[in-house]
């Protein structure tokens, strides 16, 4: 008999451990996935803003008009990182004190996006503070110094990336109290379009959002149509992603690695493609690596495309104010004799000599030359006048030569040699371009003048004078720009042409 109770005990048991068995088998999903989402829904601990007091050892910047606003492209605020992208807080801090103590301070989006459509900033020096994908050390740590600081920013968010590899990303619930606080508003990166995938047969990589993709199951890349739809649903989905959370409709976009489509494996380079159906849904695009200089400005404005400065882990404060001061917009005649400035001249890549071989105190490498006075800060000059002496004019195989609107999409240059001037521009949608030219009497030394609106080319070289109209129809944004200098010498025996003289006004 009690043989018999025993195994009567031991089936129960078996039962009951059964039973229990079965209940932790069907609730462990349901335990993992509560256990994600409060993960998910988690709002982490915000760390304490560095001490000391803002405003910093900065003098305040000199403002002789106001400037147009720079865009400072930030990408994560976190201790100890060893990513070049990511800046401690007291970097941070610091960033943000000295730009505090040079006058400057923070747009929201709707700003900036109001300063874009009428040109009006609400203060003499601003700065638009972006970060890109949405990471949680702008909750952790970059929140708390803006509220120091009492600036704002915004956040680009990646919105299929919300809430996943904690503790990298954000969460809804930190970025529902970011925006709570009112120093952050959110913008687009895409659903899931930041990364690379398989752009050809062989598995190259190339971002998604620019390229057609290997369908390695159909053996062939995606058809225009299909990438078109595959593009549209993502960016889509981030708008509704933001919407759903009760946040407004982004107005801007982020370019994922900041490629455009100009490297794109679509038809033609993929802009017009990529380029519609971005314009489609947002105001205007963001890059840190722009085709040309775009500036926050008119220029920008009409190219829908804006240009940022980017800031990393060894961008000083000292270095950050420099960059300011390169990219903040000046008015013609700021600094009327522009060859005392050999810093603020930007060579192509692998030109050498610098501005000596221009003005005839070095040599040159090559048989050209060329340099852009501040293209950054020139970007938006719609009317001004630069007058240029040049002399060793030597013969046939040297020449100078004047750029104006250099940048735009409608530049004109002016080339002078010793017996003549050919002034070269192109219309929109034009192959060949439009060429005006005279002979002149010859000279190794000439004097010429450039007067420069939206609408003509006034020139004039010694005696000679003749003006040019500009392309009929273009905006006047399409021709803006400052000047750039060149000097030709394919005589490598010869003597190089130089300018003795170049002056700027209004």
């Amino acid at each position: 008999m009690t043989a018999a109770l025993g195994g009567r005990t031991r089936r129960v048991l078996l039962r009951g451990t059964l039973a229990v068995l079965a209940v932790v088998l069907v609730a462990t999903p349901f335990v993992a996935a509560w256990q994600y989402e409060a993960h998910r829904r988690a709002v982490s601990a915000q760390a304490a803003a560095p001490a000391g007091g803002p405003g910093g050892r900065f003098a305040p910047a000199r403002v002789r008009h106001p400037a147009a606003p720079v865009v400072l492209a930030y990408h994560d605020v976190a201790p100890d990182s060893d990513s070049r992208y990511a800046v401690t807080p007291e970097q941070f801090d610091a960033h943000l004190s000295a730009l505090r103590g040079a006058g400057y301070r923070s747009l929201s989006s709707a700003e900036f996006l109001r300063y874009l459509a009428t040109g009006r900033a609400p203060a003499p020096r601003t700065v638009y503070l972006t970060f890109d994908d949405g990471t949680r050390g702008l909750w952790a740590y970059a929140d708390p110094v803006l509220a120091k600081h009492r600036m704002r920013a915004a956040t680009y968010l990646i919105t299929g990336a919300v809430g996943t590899r904690r503790p990298y990303y954000l969460t809804w619930a930190e970025i529902g109290r970011m925006a709570g606080s009112g120093r952050w508003d959110f913008q687009a990166h895409t659903h899931d379009g930041h990364r690379r995938a398989a752009v050809d047969a062989a598995g190259q990589q190339g971002s998604v959002l620019a390229n057609r993709l290997w369908r390695k199951a159909a053996r062939r890349l995606e058809t225009t149509a299909e990438y078109r739809t595959r593009v549209a649903h993502d960016l889509d989905r981030s708008t509704r992603a933001l919407t759903g959370h009760a946040l407004p409709a982004p107005r801007l976009f982020a370019y994922p690695f900041s490629e455009t489509g100009r490297a794109s494996n679509l038809p033609g380079g993929g802009t017009a493609v990529l380029d519609r159906l971005l314009r489609k849904r947002y105001a205007v695009t963001l890059t840190n690596s722009a085709p040309r200089p775009l500036p926050a400005g008119p220029r920008a404005a009409a190219a829908g495309l804006v240009q940022r400065l980017e800031v990393v882990a060894d961008t000083t404060p000292t270095a950050l104010l420099r960059s300011l001061r390169a990219w903040s917009a000046s008015v013609p005649g700021d600094e009327p004799r522009p060859l005392r400035h050999p810093g603020r001249w930007r060579f192509p890549d692998g030109q050498g000599g610098g501005l000596a071989a221009l003005t005839g105190a070095g040599s040159a490498r090559h048989t050209h030359l060329s340099a852009a006075y501040r293209p950054l800060a020139s970007a938006d000059w719609g009317g001004y006048r630069v007058t240029a002496r040049t002399d060793r004019l030597s013969g046939p195989d040297t020449g100078v030569s004047v750029e104006v609107g250099h940048g735009g999409l409608h530049p004109a240059t002016l080339t002078v040699s010793r017996a003549g001037l050919r002034f070269v521009q192109r219309g929109p949608g034009e192959d060949e371009p439009r060429v005006t030219s005279r002979r002149l009497a010859p000279a190794t030394e000439r004097e010429l003048t450039l007067r420069v609106t939206p609408r003509s080319v006034r020139i004039t070289v010694d005696g000679t004078t003749l003006t040019v109209p500009r392309p009929e129809g273009v905006p006047p944004a399409e021709t803006s720009g400052g000047i750039a200098l060149g000097v030709r010498n394919e005589d490598p025996d010869g003597t190089w042409p130089r300018f003795t003289s170049v002056r700027i006004a209004r």
